[in-house]
């Protein structure tokens, strides 16, 4: 049995209203709706019960989750490079800025190079790339969860210069310390606690 249009749209339609972002996903996504749906009324099955039957087929875990994991499969090989280098910079900030604390502690010279610069490698580069991560699996989420992240780094990544800037006895500290506290406070922690109670009612 042949769709009509107005079924051939109702199906566009629901598609669309997904917000998918990969157009010929989109597009073999309605085609193979399509299809499924057409052989399923052959059966007897009324349209709606197919086209539900055929979405709980294909993606069990809604059309943007089919989207994140078509992304990934077409851009595997360069996710993973970024991931490896993310997490390198990670490790290599973190070794660097405990030898630059240790150094500190014993007085041995380039202590302050060590520390500086494992510092900047946690908070200007690791941080931001961790939160882009998170971002994108997150890309399909409320506002909300999405906000929350980025002010989560934003704050964090002030908030973390400011006390370099305070053990380093350089001027900006408080102001530093006072920006990141206030985005911390009205900006991250409403997203925070409005997500979480949104999570507590499902």
């Amino acid at each position: 049995m042949k769709l009509n249009s107005e079924q051939e749209e109702k199906i566009k339609s629901f598609v669309d209203k997904q917000g998918l972002k990969l157009l010929e996903l989109r597009d073999n996504i309605v085609d193979h709706l399509c299809c499924v749906v057409e052989s399923d009324l052959k059966t007897g099955k009324t349209f709606d019960q197919s086209l539900q039957d055929a979405i709980s087929e294909l993606a069990p875990n809604g059309l943007i989750d089919l989207e994140r994991k078509t992304f990934f499969l077409l851009n595997s090989k360069r996710i993973i490079m970024m991931k490896k280098l993310m997490y390198f910079i990670g490790f290599i900030g973190s070794l660097t800025l405990t030898a630059g604390i240790v150094f500190k502690m014993l007085w041995y010279p380039g202590a302050n190079n060590l520390f500086i610069t494992g510092f900047l490698l946690l908070l200007l580069i690791f941080v931001p790339m961790l939160a882009i991560d998170k971002y994108k699996v997150a890309i399909a989420r409320t506002l909300s969860e999405r906000l929350k992240i980025v002010l989560g780094c934003v704050s964090g990544v002030i908030v973390g210069l400011s006390g370099l800037f305070k053990l380093m006895h350089w001027m900006g500290a408080e102001v530093l310390l006072l920006a990141g506290a206030f985005i911390f406070v009205v900006g991250y922690l409403p997203f925070l606690f409005f997500t979480m109670y949104r999570k507590s009612l499902v």
